[in-house]
């Protein structure tokens, strides 16, 4: 499986952008995270992801790949939502993998297309899709797109992650916003230091928010 490629340029840059942040590069060293580079296949994966556990998310994708072979536009229009279904999805993610794949045949989204638009235009378009909210379009982004500019401030793994490295009790869209542009435009690679440390990859750092209050 391919992984995100990024080396010593992105890194470097974020290191001098950011003391904290040169620590935890420094202490994770470098990241493995595997993309999908099958934008229509990766945008299946992540409906049949939502609200279930990633061993089950895993499971289920398996089951998928079994019973069609491949996960394409073509092959998803000529299933029934009662056969996709039958693979261990509810009938609304059903429903929005099989509408997601009529919509990309009928030209009404042009997943090629999207390689040469920016970030903000990519991001409305995959959210116009249903069962694709933002989140979920800039986790494509980023994971299968590879766009090197991707933080979400809808990821709460990366706001714990912010507050652990920047000992914040809190991070305000404001304070978010700050940090994004710190780490632009690495801001994808940042994210997966952020998700790292989040995760406990380096020992020592706590979340600094109020007891209660994480999230």
């Amino acid at each position: 499986m391919p992984v995100f490629q990024y080396g010593e340029e992105e890194t470097a840059y974020l290191a001098a952008r950011d003391p904290r942040m040169a620590e935890v590069i420094a202490a994770v060293g470098h990241i493995e995270r595997e993309v999908h580079p099958d934008l229509f296949a990766a945008l299946v994966n992540s409906i049949v992801g939502q609200q279930i556990s990633t061993k089950a998310q895993e499971t289920v994708w398996n089951r998928m790949l079994d019973a069609f072979g491949t996960v394409s536009p073509e092959i998803i229009a000529l299933r029934s939502e009662d056969e996709l279904q039958s693979v261990g999805i509810t009938y609304r993610k059903a429903g929005y993998i099989k509408s997601a794949a009529e919509r990309v045949l009928a030209g009404e989204i042009d997943l090629e297309e999207l390689h040469g638009l920016p970030d903000d235009e990519v991001c409305r378009r995959l959210s116009e899709l249903p069962g694709i909210g933002v989140w979920t379009a800039e986790m494509l982004m980023l994971f299968s797109m590879q766009r090197p500019d991707i933080m979400s401030y809808g990821d709460l793994a990366i706001q714990r992650g912010l507050r652990m490295v920047h000992h914040h009790r809190r991070i305000t869209p404001q304070l978010f916003a700050r940090y994004r542009r710190r780490y632009s435009p690495y801001g994808s690679v940042a994210s997966l230091y952020l998700w790292a440390v989040a995760g406990g990859a380096v020992p020592g750092l706590r979340d600094w928010a109020p007891k209660g209050k994480k999230g």
